[in-house]
């Protein structure tokens, strides 16, 4: 991506294109193979009683499954088209949606100043952003979680990279679902393992815990089998909670 303008349009234009039907998306897995599996690493560290911002949420498959465990979910995302279509598909009405660049700091300021401290759930979303935006995610995420708040972060591996290659450079292609990608020049995996902390370390947070997993995909290998790619997390925040010092 050349400029803010072209990654903005890049994904403007797969949301308007992708799929309707549930998992249509390469990554778009069910939640109970995505947030589901996560809450057991992030439940005991976020203060229940905050709202919990799903950045990134695209659809909002995991910002609905984030409504039934916190008071109040927030989903956002750069794009116009992603947040249509995920209160388009909450059709209880169980979370919010918005579109937010979370690399401007006025407007995560504004965000924060309604909402106060809250938790963020980030599945995906720095590992193909350029480097510098991931600076200024990583700023912003810390003022949104304020001094209460924490942040679960989740994003692919150094070692994701082979994976994707291998599945670019099958005989048959690319996996269909992971065509839109490539044809509109998004960069997958593309954090350093030893890069992700970092960032989060150079915006004043602390990492609390970290381990990992793998991604869950919505596409198959030709054995059958699901594809899933090796991925790493993170919780961050300030550790002035009593359980945390």
């Amino acid at each position: 991506m050349t400029d803010t303008g072209t990654y903005e349009r890049a994904w403007e234009t797969f949301w308007r294109q992708a799929p309707d039907e549930a998992e249509g998306v390469f990554w778009d897995a069910d939640a109970s193979r995505s947030a589901g599996l996560h809450l057991r690493y992030f439940g005991p560290h976020f203060d229940p009683a905050l709202p919990v911002v799903d950045l990134g949420c695209g659809n909002g498959t995991q910002t609905r499954f984030l409504a039934r465990h916190y008071k109040r979910a927030i989903g956002v995302d750069l794009t116009r088209a992603a947040v249509e279509r995920a209160a388009r598909d909450d059709v209880a009405g169980a979370a919010t949606y918005r579109q937010l660049d979370a690399t401007d700091p006025a407007a995560v300021a504004a965000l924060h100043e309604e909402t106060g401290d809250v938790n963020v759930y980030m599945r995906g979303v720095l590992h193909q952003c350029r480097p510098q935006d991931r600076v200024r995610m990583a700023e912003g995420i810390a003022t949104l979680v304020g001094a209460r708040g924490r942040a679960f972060v989740f994003e692919l591996a150094e070692a994701a990279k082979g994976v994707l290659s291998g599945l670019a450079q099958a005989p048959a292609g690319p996996p269909v679902k992971l065509r839109p990608v490539f044809a509109l020049g998004i960069t997958p995996a593309d954090v350093a393992d030893d890069a992700l902390p970092r960032y989060f370390a150079d915006a004043g947070l602390s990492v609390l815990a970290r381990g990992e997993l793998p991604l869950a995909t919505t596409e198959f290998a030709p054995d059958g089998k699901p594809i899933e790619l090796p991925s790493k997390w993170l919780v961050a925040g300030r550790p002035n909670r009593a359980q945390e010092v």
